[in-house]
């Protein structure tokens, strides 16, 4: 449910969920918001007029038709589907029905990628060149120590790997920021063969790990993505957007901005008989940005909500999502070919 009064609205909540326990806990960890495990009952109270799916992929589809059939706004974690016929179907029965609709897209308010949006609406680049994403770390494997990701990331049939979850992140950021993708290729790879579930057992990883891919742009700017669950982190986080252009360049983390002029570049010489004199992480100034940034699921959602009560634009709609979900499948399929693999329109 959704109350709206004056500059506040506020939505009314209830969580719904497999395991009862973690539905108590999470219940009374957060004063008392209602729950149940039933989600057919729960589709036809009217109390509730916002559906937010935030499953397993694999369990999304189904739950989000019954949703627009019972006249729910939808809101989803991304990936909205496993194939992108799916995930345009998924659109199309929303505008059908007359349903606001709208998928996470987080990286976009990350506050690092914020500020690297100032300098580029400041014109700090002049002609941008390339980009290069470095996303990932080491997940331990249950042998070398205790696993950050749920095992099922691992598990083809069961909607894992890195391609999947990270392609479309890399589709909205890249669209939003270095114009529209035309063309990619990928390789991925399944590094580690072996790891632990939950419960301490073996299993086969029959899902890609890690996937490097080359994409090419509309404004002709070649832009160039790891992403890997089995790499150790030396860089300056988690994850970094390298931005080349004519009038300088830009690393952005998952907080902060680093800036370099042309001005300001060093002048290298290779020589690997001696020491080098210079220290490249100098030379390069923090990017000020705003002091208020929120939390980039928060800041989405309350856009969200804003559109459902107050009909003001959204733009990252389920077609913006079906557009993450065949990137992953066209990367796929690059993958499989060897090839270079176009990305087409996808339909209204």
């Amino acid at each position: 449910g959704i109350v709206v009064g004056g500059d506040i609205i506020m939505p009314e909540p209830i969580l719904i969920g497999r395991n009862e326990d973690k539905l108590r806990g999470l219940s009374e960890r957060f004063g008392g918001i209602p729950w149940s495990t039933d989600l057919e009952a729960t589709m036809k109270d009217d109390a509730y007029s916002v559906y937010f799916d935030a499953q397993t992929t694999q369990r999304r589809v189904e739950s989000v038709k019954q949703a627009i059939e019972a006249g729910k706004h939808i809101y989803c974690e991304k990936p909205t589907a496993e194939t992108s016929a799916e995930a345009i179907a998924l659109h199309q029965l929303a505008k059908q029905a007359g349903v606001k609709h709208g998928a996470v897209q987080d990286k976009l308010f990350l506050p690092g990628l914020q500020k690297l949006k100032q300098l580029i609406d400041d014109d700090a680049f002049g002609t941008v060149y390339s980009v290069r994403g470095e996303f990932g770390y080491w997940v331990f494997t249950g042998e070398d120590g205790e696993p950050q990701r749920p095992s099922w990331n691992y598990r083809k049939k069961d909607g894992g790997g890195i391609i999947l979850d990270m392609m479309p992140h890399w589709r909205y950021v890249i669209d939003s920021l270095f114009g529209n993708i035309t063309a990619l290729t990928c390789i991925g790879a399944t590094h580690v063969p072996k790891r632990l579930d939950e419960s301490g057992e073996a299993y086969a990883c029959t899902a890609d790990d890690a996937a490097y891919a080359t994409f090419k742009t509309d404004r002709g700017i070649i832009c160039h993505f790891n992403s890997s669950w089995t790499v150790r982190v030396r860089r300056d986080d988690l994850v970094t957007f390298q931005v080349d252009g004519e009038k300088g360049s830009a690393v952005a983390g998952l907080r902060e901005c680093w800036y370099q002029s042309a001005v300001d570049t060093p002048r290298p010489v290779w020589n690997p008989d001696i020491a080098n004199p210079i220290n490249f992480f100098e030379g390069w100034n923090a990017v000020e940005g705003r002091e208020d940034y929120d939390n980039g699921f928060k800041t989405q959602w309350e856009l969200f909500l804003r559109h459902v009560a107050l009909d003001e634009p959204y733009r990252w709609d389920l077609r913006e999502a079906a557009k993450g979900v065949q990137l992953a499948e066209l990367a796929e399929m690059s993958w499989e070919t060897g090839a270079w693999v176009d990305v087409f329109d996808l339909p209204e």
